[in-house]
């Protein structure tokens, strides 16, 4: 299930190969600061001007408010143009990477050392994301909410299940509170109101979204596919094949019923929305862990 959403500002008045990061442009500098913060640096090597594919990425991936605010946040950005003379040719030498090549992206510390291995070929927002969350880790750095569920978000391992309740404007938010559920969805199936819910099987089994649903009552029924079932089988969870013949995505204004008179919400992912719309009555300062800080102001529009 790609779950995948498009998030960008407006290209700042840079090349549009480096996105609209604010970046440093000399290393020197960007040790200095990594040694101050004690912040990694984020090093792009991007040819510049570049090819499509360097275009790409920066419109793509290097405009995405969440990968901008998450390495200017938790980074110390640091361009390197790999087809300029000069200080750029310098550092391109003394790091061994190849002139006029696509953008490589390399992790360093204060004392410009790979945090984690190089790695070619890197150029969509999930696999970034991940070696960003992989390298605050390893270096023992606070990693942003919003950057966590960008990346679950992307997972191939995503999970699908449909949980029956009374109302399914309490489902999305209760269900969604729960650690590893990445997005959910207010629908029809089978004659009831239900929550599909998109969730990360690494955070949280299918048993225990379950048992945390029916704690809080949006979960009389799951329904699953065949090792669901078995999964569920004993544990007095009442389980039922996915039923696609019933299927019915409810109505947009009985979607993120939470988020009711919230404005600007269009640059936000599936998965932000679905956090936000949990957290939003309940605890508003948790819902904003969800948003990078471009985005925070969001909340106060209701």
């Amino acid at each position: 299930m790609n779950l995948k959403s498009i998030l960008s500002r407006p290209l700042a008045k840079q090349p549009v190969e480096v996105g609209v990061v604010d970046w440093l442009r000399d290393l020197d500098d960007a040790v200095e600061k990594s040694k101050e913060s004690g912040k990694p640096i984020f090093a792009l090597f991007q040819e510049v001007p570049g090819c499509s594919g360097c275009k790409q990425f920066g419109k793509d991936v290097l405009s995405n408010r969440v990968v901008v605010d998450g390495i200017e946040e938790a980074f110390v950005p640091l361009l390197i143009h790999n087809n300029t003379p000069g200080r750029d040719a310098q550092v391109l030498k003394a790091f061994g990477e190849p002139a006029w090549n696509f953008q490589v992206v390399r992790f360093l510390d204060a004392n410009t050392n790979d945090i984690i291995p190089r790695k070619d070929r890197v150029w969509e927002t999930g696999p970034l994301v991940e070696r960003m969350i992989e390298t605050l880790t390893k270096a023992g750095r606070p990693i942003p909410e919003y950057l966590r569920i960008i990346e679950q978000e992307n997972s191939e391992r995503l999970q699908l299940a449909h949980f029956a309740q009374p109302c399914f404007w309490v489902g999305e938010m209760e269900l969604g509170q729960v650690e590893g559920v990445v997005a959910t969805q207010a629908a029809f199936m089978g004659g009831h109101e239900v929550t599909s819910v998109w969730f990360d099987p690494r955070e949280v089994s299918l048993l225990d979204l379950s048992r945390q649903g029916q704690q809080r009552n949006v979960a009389s029924v799951v329904f699953t596919d065949a090792a669901g079932i078995a999964e569920l089988d004993g544990s007095g969870v009442p389980a039922r094949p996915i039923d696609d013949g019933s299927h019915r995505v409810a109505p947009k204004s009985d979607q993120k019923r939470q988020l009711r008179g919230v404005t600007g919400l269009g640059s936000l992912s599936i998965s932000q929305i679905t956090k936000v719309n949990s957290f939003m009555r309940r605890n508003r300062d948790r819902a904003g862990h969800y948003l990078p800080p471009s985005q925070r102001d969001l909340l106060a529009r209701r």
